[in-house]
């Protein structure tokens, strides 16, 4: 605990001043504080679009409370932080369907420089809110959306209602699944969404995956949901995660990682053994995920979509489960840890060509921050990849958005 001691004290010092800190033998990037107390802020997920294309503007979210889990009358405020005039924030609307670990999916739409989108709930409906942040002019769609495709024109998005219910933390507080009671309903799973029209359709059912048999177990008295959507690059497939909990679960879940057709069809099974955890997207047929597989055992690796190509990445030096992305051109590897035995969470940098990893902090996490409500850094980089931002609580104000400047390690 003296080490934690320390190393908070240092990065209070080092985001006051902006400038490299050093740990040891350790050089670390600068960081600094983009939002600060009272309220808390945060961003969530870290295959979201956070930067706008020029890089200057930074998505967030606001909420005055922490440490629960959201209620039905809960809101949210969502803003956009001006890197280019001194972090100036402006707010760009409010949402009622969100949660802590994704928030309300706020995000740039890919293939526009000024238009965001976000969750809401409109009476007994979820919803999602297109801004144009440049002119004010805002339309509202349907359906949710959890992830988009490359060229901003559709989306995909699972049961909300279903996961708050099987996964807290995940859904959104509000609406009641009306199939709760039901292991694998016919009429609920995945909807796609014309993000122009707002014409929607339910592309893939719960059932649908049911019927495709689970080859390492049984899933006898399960129930079934979707969670962890992420279109490819270049629109043609997206990925999902399949989980359930039954009586072999217990209190867990079990996992399969599919891929299919943008129109729900040509669905592949590509991690079969019931562990997937955090994934990403290197290219149109290749997907970096931390999981199990008997070569050797929990490690991040590499499929290859649509076939039984599987081959682990950097299996000495990524070594536990984090938030894994790419940054621009794929040789670095973007990652993060949970909190270790001292509450201490790393992100860092891999180096795919050297296989060298570059550490980019050790950031405080206190006990509170757990389960639920658990504050993790999700790492997001800039359009350029020269620049990332962290959700911490380290500062002592609460969960805060900060932003590491990594130029000087990749060039």
């Amino acid at each position: 605990m003296v080490r934690s001691s320390l190393l908070r004290r240092s990065f209070l010092q080092s985001l006051a001043a902006g400038v490299p800190l050093r740990l040891g033998s350790e050089t670390l990037p600068p960081v600094r504080a983009l939002t600060r107390g009272p309220k808390f802020h945060w961003f969530s997920y870290y295959d979201k679009l956070q930067f706008d294309p020029s890089g200057r503007y930074v998505l967030a979210m606001e909420v005055d409370f922490e440490h629960r889990s959201p209620r039905p009358g809960d809101e949210i405020r969502l803003g956009m932080i001006d890197l280019g005039d001194r972090d100036r924030w402006t707010e760009l609307g409010r949402s009622r369907a969100w949660n802590w670990q994704q928030g309300a999916m706020l995000q740039w739409l890919p293939g526009s420089k000024t238009e965001v989108i976000w969750n809401d709930r409109d009476k007994d409906e979820f919803v999602s809110r297109v801004l144009d942040v440049k002119t004010g002019r805002s339309r509202t769609l349907p359906g949710p959306v959890y992830a988009l495709s490359p060229d901003g024109r559709w989306a995909v998005a699972p049961d909300f209602r279903r996961l708050n219910d099987t996964r807290p933390g995940y859904g959104y507080a509000g609406l009641p699944d009306p199939n709760e009671k039901v292991p694998a309903p016919e009429n609920a799973g995945i909807w796609r969404m014309d993000l122009r029209t707002g014409a929607r359709n339910l592309i893939l059912s719960f059932h649908d995956a049911t019927r495709i048999p689970y080859t390492q177990g049984d899933w006898t008295g399960a129930k079934h949901w979707f969670n962890h959507l992420l279109v490819s690059p270049g629109g043609g497939r997206f990925i999902f995660l399949h989980r359930w909990r039954g009586p072999r679960e217990g209190r867990g879940f079990a996992t399969r990682m599919f891929t299919c057709n943008r129109d729900g069809k040509e669905l592949h099974v590509l991690d079969p053994y019931g562990k997937t955890s955090h994934f990403i997207w290197r290219d149109a047929k290749h997907v970096l995920a931390w999981a199990w597989h008997p070569s050797q055992g929990e490690k991040f690796y590499l499929y290859e979509d649509r076939t039984a190509n599987v081959n682990a990445t950097g299996p000495d030096v990524m070594t536990v489960n984090g938030h894994c992305s790419y940054l621009p051109g794929n040789r670095w590897i973007l990652n993060d840890t949970y909190p270790d035995k001292e509450r201490l969470q790393h992100p860092y940098l891999y180096d795919t060509r050297t296989g060298r990893r570059v550490p980019l902090g050790h950031f405080l996490s206190p006990p509170e921050y757990s389960g639920e409500w658990r504050c993790d850094l999700h790492p997001r980089s800039s359009p350029d990849g020269r620049l990332v931002t962290i959700d911490s609580p380290h500062g002592g104000d609460g969960r805060q958005i900060y932003l590491i400047d990594i130029s000087g390690v990749v060039g």
